[in-house]
């Protein structure tokens, strides 16, 4: 079974670990969790799912400002240039047992994160505390670098923290800074079945291959900042597009089945349909643009999975 997040508060409560808790709307990106938590002073952090081409997996957790370079980080855990890449939403259900939007350093409680490699930014231990859900990104909760090696710690990790800005040179003579934290002892897997392409590093910062995508999923409106437990709780939360463009996903599908309706209405068809023209093209329609809404919608859904890490990238935290 995996941990929930009443279980993993009970377990910090047990570990004797101070922590604050604050409820809010459900949140997908740094940018969304922000408006809820980011005027309490802690910092804000993004965390990464990455996958190498050996199916070894890796959880990065750094400070929302941090740059993060998945080559270079790729290189210097001796991967190679373009060795790591996002991990597909599948594996992230199946090893981590988190949706989207809730990955963070708590995700290897579970016995199936075992193999899963844990690397966290040396910034964390600058903060006076970080916020981080608690597998549930309809909260957040504050602690500091010690209380959450505490943690860490009774689950039997040794708590890594690294200079993930760091470009160190990799050669002959200089072997890679953190090769040591591949996993050694993790199983080869092969690839989980997938539904969507996966995707890869480009330019200096964290980014995606350009067939990266994203369906819609749930987001909420703002609605003012976060509730500590002990205020009312944010109890209301209601859908909306994610940080995506909405409207051009909708122009594209409305553009398909548009040209896709006037190809099918002709002299010749409705001669030979007569009073069935009207099911004949429906079914004709649902036949062909099948598998190019299911296409749009991965491209749609891969982006709002990554759009979290980008609103890192612009987010600048406040410094205590």
């Amino acid at each position: 079974m995996a941990y929930s997040k009443d279980q993993l508060l009970a377990r910090l409560k047990e570990l004797q670990i101070e922590f604050s808790r604050y409820e809010h709307p459900v949140v997908l990106t740094v940018e969304a969790q922000a408006k809820y938590v980011g005027n309490l002073g802690g910092a804000l952090s993004k965390n990464l799912f990455l996958k190498d081409k050996k199916h070894r997996y890796y959880v990065v957790s750094a400070l929302a400002d941090t740059k993060v370079d998945l080559k270079v980080l790729s290189q210097r855990l001796g991967l190679g240039k373009g060795g790591l890449r996002m991990a597909a939403e599948e594996a992230l259900i199946e090893i981590l047992k988190v949706p989207l939007g809730c990955v963070t350093p708590f995700a290897v409680v579970n016995e199936s994160a075992r193999h899963v490699s844990l690397l966290l930014d040396q910034g964390f231990k600058t903060q006076e505390y970080c916020f981080f859900h608690p597998l549930s990104n309809d909260m957040s909760i504050s602690l500091n670098a010690h209380s959450l090696d505490k943690f860490l710690k009774s689950i039997g990790r040794d708590p890594s923290y690294v200079d993930l800005e760091a470009n160190p040179p990799v050669g002959k003579d200089q072997p890679p800074d953190l090769a040591a934290f591949v996993p050694s002892d993790a199983p080869i897997l092969s690839d989980l079945p997938v539904k969507a392409p996966t995707q890869d590093s480009t330019g200096k910062h964290v980014s995606a291959a350009s067939n990266s995508a994203a369906v819609a999923a749930k987001a909420v409106k703002p609605s003012g900042s976060a509730q500590n437990v002990k205020e009312k709780p944010v109890n209301t939360v209601q859908p909306s597009i994610p940080a995506a463009d909405a409207g051009n996903f909708v122009e594209e599908l409305l553009d398909r089945a548009s040209a896709l309706l006037l190809s099918e209405i002709s002299e010749d068809s409705i001669k030979q349909h007569c009073g069935q023209l009207g099911v004949e093209v429906a079914n004709n329609i649902k036949k062909c643009l099948r598998e190019d809404v299911k296409n749009l919608a991965t491209i749609f859904k891969n982006t709002a999975y990554t759009e979290g890490f980008y609103a890192g990238t612009r987010y600048q935290p406040k410094r205590l």
